[in-house]
């Protein structure tokens, strides 16, 4: 089973244009079908322009093999330093099972997505260095089994949601965002923030 998507560290650059996920039904567990065997999928250092496909060929152990199919789920999606662009598509989710998404050091606007405290599995979720924008949602909240949350250094406004969970992270994980309030750090909402 396909359990790890890596495109980074490479400069792709734009939007991310990754709806082709969602209609791939080989990516929905089905319980008929046999699953790959293919634990990591790694694209590294590609140059030029981003293409998406219904079928990869990918090289392990010395031989080609044509994947038509990538069968069942994601649980760790890696696209860090590279230079993607606009809002996170919603794609992401409908990957109920990731437990890591990396989507650090691009260029993503917008706010944060509701979506990801429908993620319930999520044990680290990195946004770090990025340009996102407004609150953080309340549904990250929700997110019971996360132990790692990096926010750091993007524009984030307003009150951290009030939670066990999130109130369980160092300030370290919210740095860097001057308009951020409310525990764990020490700037408290509706005063001036602390520079």
């Amino acid at each position: 089973m396909l359990q790890i998507f890596d495109l980074a560290p490479n400069n792709f650059r734009g939007k991310l244009h990754l709806t082709c996920l969602g209609t791939w039904k080989a990516m929905q567990p089905n319980p008929d079908k046999n699953q790959s065997e293919l634990k990591h999928l790694q694209f590294e250092n590609f140059g030029g322009g981003v293409k998406y496909q219904d079928a990869i060929t990918i090289t392990i152990k010395v031989l080609e093999l044509e994947l038509v199919k990538i069968l069942t789920m994601f649980t760790s999606i890696d696209i860090s330093y590279n230079n993607f662009e606009g809002p996170i598509p919603g794609v992401f989710g409908k990957f109920k099972e990731l437990l890591g998404l990396n989507f650090s050091h691009n260029a993503f606007t917008g706010s944060i997505p509701s979506f990801f405290g429908k993620l319930q599995q999520l044990e680290s979720l990195d946004l770090s260095s990025n340009s996102q924008r407004g609150e953080i949602p309340l549904q990250l909240a929700n997110l019971k089994f996360l132990s790692f949350l990096n926010d750091t250094n993007n524009k984030l406004v307003g009150p951290i949601p009030t939670s066990t969970q999130l109130q369980t992270f160092s300030e370290a994980s919210f740095e860097n965002n001057a308009e951020l309030c409310g525990p764990p750090l020490k700037t408290a909402c509706g005063l001036p923030s602390a520079k």
